[in-house]
This record gives C-alpha cells, sequence and structure tokens, in this order.
C-alpha cells in the first residue's frame, strides 16, 4: 500500500509504502520519515525486529539474511533486512525507480535501484508482529524464494553484464579447457590428434566463451550509458527537507 505526505501544491514528496497486513508497526512511520527528511536520505528501510517466531519464522529468516548477504556481496551496501516491506522514500527515488516487478521480488528491485544510483539509505528498527487471526500469507517459501533468486540473478545480468558475461565466458573457458588436455597429452606423446570432432568442438567453446565476454563488455558500456541518465534524472528533483 502507498500512500504520499503532501505538500501545499499537492504533489506527494515523501512517499510510504507498507504491506496492509498488520504486521507492521503504524507508530515507527512517523520515525521513518524523519529519519528521511532530517539524514536527506532516499530510501529509508524498516528492520524487522520481534522475538515471536510465528511472526517471522526462522526459514523466513534464514531465506532472507542469505538473500540480503548476496546483494550486499554483488552490489555493496549494509542492509540488514532486504525483503522488507516498511520503507519510505523521497520524490526522487520515486521518479527515477522504474517499477517491473509483480509480486515480492519488489523490494529487492527497490534495493538495488538505491545501491545503483548511490542513493543515501538508512534502516530503521521496526517491530513486528504475527498476522491477524484469520489472514493468510501470501508469501510461499520456495516458489517466492526461487522467484527472487530469479531476480537477483537478472539484475546481476542487467546492472552487471560484464561480471556476468565474464563468469559465462570463464565456465566455457574451463569446459573446453578439460575437453581438450587429454588431446593434447596424446598429442605430445604420439604426434597425432586422435580425437578431431572433440578438438572441433573445443575450439567452439573457446570461440563462445571470447563471444560472451564481447557481449558482456559491449553490454556493460550501454548499462553504464543507462545508469547514468537514470541518476541524471534523479538528481534533478532536490532532496526532502524540513519545512517542505
Amino acid at each position: 500500500m502507498w500512500c504520499g505526505a503532501c505538500s501545499p501544491t499537492s504533489r506527494p514528496t515523501i512517499y510510504v509504502l507498507v504491506d496492509g497486513d498488520a504486521t507492521y508497526h503504524a507508530p515507527s512511520a512517523p520515525v521513518m520519515v524523519q529519519t528521511l527528511i532530517e539524514g536527506q536520505y532516499d530510501m529509508v528501510s524498516g528492520q524487522r525486529v520481534t522475538e515471536t517466531e510465528a511472526a517471522y519464522r526462522l526459514g523466513h529468516r534464514f531465506g532472507n539474511k542469505l538473500l540480503t548477504s548476496m546483494v550486499s556481496a554483488i552490489f555493496g551496501g549494509r542492509f540488514c533486512d532486504l525483503l522488507s516491506g516498511y520503507r519510505v522514500f523521497s520524490r526522487r527515488f520515486i521518479k527515477s525507480f522504474p517499477a517491473l516487478a509483480t509480486g515480492f521480488e519488489i523490494e529487492t528491485e527497490l534495493t538495488v535501484h538505491a545501491l545503483e544510483l548511490r542513493m543515501p539509505t538508512a534502516e530503521v528498527a521496526t517491530p513486528y508482529t504475527s498476522r491477524p487471526v484469520g489472514s493468510e500469507s501470501k508469501l510461499r517459501t520456495f516458489r517466492d524464494g526461487l522467484r527472487i533468486l530469479g531476480t537477483i540473478l537478472t539484475l546481476i545480468k542487467e546492472e552487471r553484464p560484464f561480471s556476468f558475461f565474464g563468469v559465462i565466458a570463464a565456465l566455457l573457458l574451463g569446459l573446453s579447457l578439460i575437453l581438450v588436455a587429454p588431446i593434447f597429452r596424446t598429442y605430445f606423446e604420439t604426434g597425432v590428434v586422435p580425437r578431431l570432432p572433440t578438438a572441433i568442438l573445443s575450439t567452439g567453446i573457446v570461440l563462445l566463451a571470447f563471444i560472451s565476454l564481447a557481449c558482456g563488455l559491449i553490454v556493460d558500456t550501454i548499462t553504464l550509458g543507462r545508469r547514468e541518465a537514470k541518476r541524471m534524472r534523479y538528481l534533478e528533483i532536490p532532496a526532502p527537507r524540513s519545512g517542505r
């Protein structure tokens, strides 16, 4: 659920995102908004804190920690709760964010967007409680976990194309070396190439590796230009300030 803090001209300057399942702490919203304004942040995320195991199951904690660590290692940043559905945004964050996700992957996209544009961000600890009696979570641990993991891989391809295609190139090159090693050994021992089709296959795989690396270089250049265009759009809008 979105809501906006409007200026006198009825144009929202601060946006609040919160899951509408009554599990998040409503009184924390003003604290998060104040943190955003005083620190001139573009995103303040609510870090879930709970002592109730039913509210935040062990499997969900582990998955969240694993995915958070992956995003931090790849994109940088020091987020503790990647999948929090409680966030406050500046107007310039919203206007520069191309929302593509349709499910629980949205939190990952929001975080990576902030990290890629080097936006100032913060986390605020907020109480997290169990769902009301009779309500049921739409989150499916394995299905949605795999979808989030797929989103992370897609974002790596889109935001870190050289690394993505470089890993593919390295794997292809390694496969080629495994295939060609026995052929070279036999050649040096006997002076003949007994498995010509394998040698041709190995050569083709090496070519694919270099093509993959070239694709990574080209797409990385395009990505850099696209990222700078988004950052320029982001910088056109001033940061939130007290009294706006």
